[in-house]
């Protein structure tokens, strides 16, 4: 599976290396806080398996990985995988996809298949908030070549 970001991955890595273990108070949100995406919508059929993925936060900010700053996350996107352990930082490789730069899209590039897609709301250290802020888990069609 290939990925392809529209912003710099090495300032990602970089911000992600720079991040404790997981503290042991999970940040909260506000009540109402929701996490959504808003490109594709569910069931979307995408042809050559590249777009870009918009990704929306009302009731709260965006912040980039490192900043704390309180009512704020970025966010992570969970391909193909059920959500990570909620207590612990998520995940970083090809199924959970870091936006520490508090991107709010950015282009990716799926292989044919069905693939579902979940966004998951990271504090200034990349844990979950209590309670943690998931999107609704779509699904996208990549047809074959």
């Amino acid at each position: 599976m290939k990925i392809h970001l529209a912003a710099s991955l090495a300032l990602a890595a970089a911000l992600c290396a720079a991040m404790p273990a997981a503290s042991a108070d999970r940040k909260s949100m506000p009540e109402g806080a929701k996490v959504y995406i808003l490109w594709p919508p569910d069931g979307q059929v995408i042809p050559g398996g590249k777009f870009w993925i918009r990704m929306g936060l009302s009731g709260a900010g965006i912040a980039p990985a490192g900043v704390e700053k309180p009512n704020t996350g970025h966010h992570h996107l969970l391909i193909d995988v059920p959500p990570p352990p909620m207590d612990e930082p998520i995940p970083n490789d090809k199924n959970h996809l870091h936006f520490g730069g508090g991107l709010t899209e950015a282009r990716i590039e799926l292989p044919s298949g069905r693939h579902t897609l979940q966004l998951l709301l990271g504090d200034a250290d990349h844990v979950p908030h209590n309670p943690p802020l998931l999107s609704n888990k779509i699904t996208v069609i990549v047809p074959p070549p």
